[in-house]
C-alpha cells in the first residue's frame, strides 16, 4: 500500500469518526430542548447539525492541541494514526449501542495514545500536555458544570416562585431554543476541531505538509460536513438518556442546563483544552436536577455513566493498541487492511444488534422507567448482554482475521 493510499485511509477514518462525534453528542446540545419539546426532535437536530457546521470554523485552539500537544509528532507514523482513530470510533460506537453518553474527545485521545504506546513507549507521549490539556480538564468540567447549572437553576426556580407553570413553560421553552442553539455552536467550536488535529497529524506524519503546518481548509470544511451530517442523523439512545434518564427535566432546568454547558465549553475552546463537552453537558443536566427544588436525580444511570467515562480513555486505548499490534505483526498492506476489516466487522456488528430495539424520534420522549422492558435506550443501559455481544464479536473477528493472515 503506498503512502498517499494510506493517508487517504487515514483522513476518510478520521471523516468516520467525526461522524461518530456528531450523532454521539448532539444530546449534548438537544437532549433538554427535545425532553420539555421546546423543539420537536427532528427539528432539534437539524438546528444543531447547522451550528455545529458554523462552529467548526470559529476556532483552530483545540485543533493545535489534538496535533502538537499530546503525542511527538516526530515518531507518529500513519499506521499509529490509523490504529487510534479505529479505537475511538469502536469505543463511540460501544457506547452509542448502550446509550451512555461517554465522551467522544476521550475516546479519540485515548485511542491514539494507545496506538502511540504500542509502536514507541512512553516516550511518544507528551504526559505533561495529556495531564493539562485533557485529564485535568476531564476532572474540573463536570464539576464547575454542575455547580454553576445547580446554582442558576436554584436562582431561576426561585425568581419565578408563584408564576403561573404554563406562563414559564411557555416562555422558558422559547429560551431554550436560544441556549440550545448556543450549545450546538459551542460544540463545533470544540469536537469538530478534535477531527482536524488528527487529520493535521496525519498529514504531517505522511509528509503532505510540513510540521509547523496550520489545519488546511480543506479539512476544516470536511470536518465540519461530516460531524454536521451525524449531528443531523441523531444520536437517539444517548438524546433519550441524557433528556430523560438522568432528571425529570422542566424548562427552567432545560434553560439554565444549556447555558453553563455553552458557557464552560466556550471558555474550554479559546483556551484550547480539550474537554468533553458530554462530561460538560451531563454535568450540567445533574446541575439542573440538584439545583431544582423537589427534583428527581436517578443517580443509578449517573453512577453508569462515571463508571464509562473512567473505562473511556483506558478501553480506547486497549483498542488502538491491538490494532497496532495487529497492523506490525501481519506487517505492510496485510496488517492494514486486517485492521480496516475488523473495523467494519464491529462496526456492522453494532449497527444490527442496535436494530433489535431501535430508537429514533419517534420513541425518544416515551416515559423512561429504566428497566429492560423499558422503551428502547433504557434496555441497552441496564443489559449488558448487547455489550458482551459486541466484545465477542470483536474478539471473534479480530482472531480469525489474525489466523487467516498468518496463514496466507
Amino acid at each position: 500500500m503506498t503512502e498517499t493510499i494510506l493517508l487517504v485511509l487515514v483522513v476518510v477514518t478520521a471523516l468516520a469518526f467525526d461522524f461518530t462525534n456528531g450523532f454521539h453528542d448532539t444530546g449534548n446540545a438537544m437532549a433538554t430542548s427535545i425532553a420539555t419539546k421546546a423543539l420537536k426532535p427532528k427539528t432539534a437536530v437539524a438546528l444543531s447539525a447547522v451550528l455545529n457546521l458554523v462552529g467548526a470554523f470559529l476556532s483552530l485552539a483545540v485543533a493545535a492541541t489534538i496535533a502538537k500537544g499530546l503525542v511527538d509528532a516526530d515518531v507518529i507514523t500513519l499506521p499509529v494514526v490509523f490504529a487510534g482513530l479505529v479505537g475511538g470510533i469502536v469505543w463511540n460506537l460501544v457506547t452509542w449501542l448502550l446509550g451512555i453518553p461517554s465522551s467522544s474527545s476521550h475516546a479519540l485521545v485515548g485511542g491514539v495514545i494507545g496506538a502511540v504506546l504500542a509502536a514507541v513507549g512512553t516516550s511518544g507521549v507528551l504526559w505533561s500536555g495529556v495531564l493539562s490539556k485533557v485529564l485535568v480538564p476531564a476532572v474540573l468540567a463536570p464539576v464547575i458544570a454542575i455547580g454553576v447549572a445547580a446554582a442558576g437553576t436554584w436562582l431561576v426556580a426561585r425568581l419565578t416562585r408563584g408564576l403561573p407553570q404554563d406562563a414559564t413553560s411557555r416562555h422558558f421553552r422559547w429560551g431554550q431554543v436560544g441556549s440550545a442553539s448556543l450549545v450546538s455552536l459551542a460544540h463545533g467550536t470544540n469536537d469538530a476541531q478534535k477531527s482536524m488535529g488528527i487529520i493535521l497529524l496525519a498529514l504531517i506524519a505522511g509528509g503532505a505538509v510540513p510540521a509547523d503546518s496550520g489545519v488546511p481548509f480543506w479539512v476544516i470544511a470536511s470536518c465540519a460536513l461530516a460531524m454536521a451530517v451525524g449531528t443531523y442523523l441523531g444520536g437517539w439512545r444517548v438524546i433519550r438518556t441524557l433528556g430523560k434518564g438522568l432528571v425529570e427535566i422542566d424548562t427552567r432546568q432545560g434553560m439554565s442546563a444549556e447555558t453553563s454547558s455553552a458557557a464552560v465549553i466556550l471558555l474550554s475552546s479559546h483556551f484550547g483544552f480539550s474537554l468533553s463537552t458530554t462530561h460538560v453537558a451531563t454535568g450540567s443536566i445533574l446541575g439542573s436536577g440538584v439545583g431544582m427544588p423537589g427534583a428527581t436525580v436517578r443517580w443509578g444511570v449517573a453512577g453508569r455513566m462515571f463508571a464509562a467515562w473512567l473505562l473511556t480513555l483506558p478501553a480506547a486505548g486497549l483498542v488502538g493498541a491491538l490494532c497496532h499490534w495487529l497492523e506490525s505483526g501481519l506487517g505492510g498492506t496485510a496488517g492494514v487492511l486486517a485492521v480496516t476489516f475488523v473495523l467494519v466487522a464491529v462496526s456492522t456488528t453494532i449497527w444490527l444488534i442496535s436494530r433489535r430495539k431501535p430508537v429514533d424520534h419517534t420513541n425518544v420522549n416515551d416515559e423512561w422507567d429504566g428497566t429492560a422492558a423499558a422503551p428502547a435506550a433504557a434496555a441497552p443501559i441496564a443489559d449488558p448482554e448487547a455489550f458482551a455481544a459486541v466484545a465477542a464479536a470483536a474478539t471473534t473477528t479480530t482472531t480469525a482475521t489474525t489466523k487467516e493472515k498468518v496463514h496466507a
